[in-house]
């Protein structure tokens, strides 16, 4: 499966989101590809979910997929907790 984290400028924060996700998704038996991007570039990426800190994804409503929006990126159990049923639902639906 594969996800967007975005932040303001597509380096920093959304490189960390997505290194943190993957390690997440890994540690319970999947694998998820994504890409880093900002903010305008996100728009109409090709993925499965996006992720974002809840500020950024409030601005990514009307996406036609899941935007998940993260209070503390530093919280790495809460990025798990919001980020695990998504991925888990995806793989239900048989999204690789």
């Amino acid at each position: 499966m594969r996800v967007v984290t975005v932040c303001g400028m597509g380096f920093g924060t959304s490189l960390m989101l997505l290194m943190d996700i993957q390690a997440i998704a890994k540690k319970h038996g999947f694998k998820v590809e994504g890409e880093a991007t900002d903010l305008g570039s996100a728009k109409g990426k090709p993925c499965d979910f996006m992720v974002a800190s809840s500020e950024i994804a409030s601005e990514l409503k009307g996406e036609p997929i899941e935007v998940v929006g993260i209070d503390n990126l530093l919280d790495k159990q809460e990025i798990e907790n919001r980020v695990m049923p998504v991925i888990m639902r995806l793989a239900e639906k048989g999204v690789n």
